[in-house]
């Protein structure tokens, strides 16, 4: 983790986080079903965005941050470390896209358990987009909670993508949900 203190795009790929209160910083990802939760502290401007893989995991390998668990405590962490109070803490979330009829719902699984995880810290939930069976691009501002989430056709994304693997960018047939 990074606290990016400059103007620019930062890529958050599995298993990262990262958290900024600069006005220029941006945070973009692409996911399947991987879970992305935007935090924000209105009164501070910081915001952070982390990117898991799944819910839980298990045995010694547990404690890395690509399982939810580890992700979510991690990045509220470092959000109160920079100066954020929980108290004002909002989420935006994001992903949990069933991306193969022939696998289990993985996504479905990560999407409840974040929502789950933010209801029983008490951090209000301010808009989602999750589920479905595409892939999302995501840009989150950090400094002022927007979020800028666009579709990306199914057909568009390789299920053995890489983690560091740009985003798609539009198409005609995506759709921008701006939240």
């Amino acid at each position: 983790m990074t606290l990016i203190t400059e103007g620019k795009v930062t890529f958050v790929i599995q298993g990262t986080f990262f958290v900024s209160g600069h006005a220029a910083a941006k945070f973009s990802t692409v996911l399947g079903s991987c879970i992305s939760v935007c935090l924000h502290d209105p009164v501070t401007g910081l915001g952070g965005m982390n990117h898991f893989l799944l819910a839980a995991g298990r045995g010694e390998d547990s404690g890395h941050i690509r399982f939810g668990v580890n992700a979510m405590e991690k990045l509220i962490n470092e959000m109160l470390k920079a100066g954020a109070s929980r108290a004002r803490l909002q989420a935006k979330l994001f992903g949990g896209a069933r991306m193969s009829a022939n696998l289990a719902d993985i996504g479905s699984a990560n999407a409840v358990f974040a929502e789950s995880f933010l209801q029983d810290e008490g951090i209000p939930v301010l808009s989602k987009s999750v589920g479905g069976n595409s892939a999302r691009r995501l840009v989150f501002t950090p400094s002022t909670c927007h979020a800028k989430m666009l579709f990306v056709p199914i057909d568009a994304v390789d299920p053995a993508e890489v983690p560091q693997r740009r985003p798609v960018g539009p198409t005609q047939e995506s759709t921008i949900d701006l939240f």
